[in-house]
């Protein structure tokens, strides 16, 4: 593979994605990127997220209720997904590293990785729910 020439909009996408914890979509991501840079286009920000997932420099989450989300975040860990307002976050697990060695001990082939979901209500949608507050 060539060698990736450097690219000022894609290290501003990656840095953004770096500040975020929320995993944007696209589309947020087109948004935040047309302050910066008002003549980009929404095909850019497509090509270069998918360029960084593909070279494991971000996370591409498919299937999100929707849009795909993106996760600057590398390393192996859970997420959960609020199926009342579709919020996308890290879902820490001390038991991930034995979950992982549980599987790869049952199955006689090789793991290269894994993808962990929660889904459920969010802190803040059952705070809402409580208090009469439906957004």
């Amino acid at each position: 593979m060539a060698a990736l020439k450097y690219s000022r909009q894609r290290e501003s996408i990656k840095e953004f994605l770096m500040s975020r914890k929320d995993h944007p979509t696209a589309d947020m991501v087109y948004e935040n990127m047309k302050n910066i840079y008002p003549n980009i286009s929404l095909g850019t920000v497509y090509r270069n997220l998918s360029l960084l997932a593909d070279i494991g420099e971000i996370q591409k989450l498919a299937s999100y209720g929707g849009a795909d989300r993106f996760d600057a975040r590398t390393d192996e860990h859970c997420h959960f997904m609020c199926t009342e307002c579709g919020r996308v976050s890290d879902l820490e697990s001390e038991g991930f590293d034995r979950l992982l060695k549980q599987a790869e001990d049952n199955f006689h082939g090789r793991i290269t990785g894994c993808s962990i979901r929660f889904f459920g209500t969010c802190e803040d949608c059952i705070k809402n729910k409580k208090s009469g507050n439906l957004t």
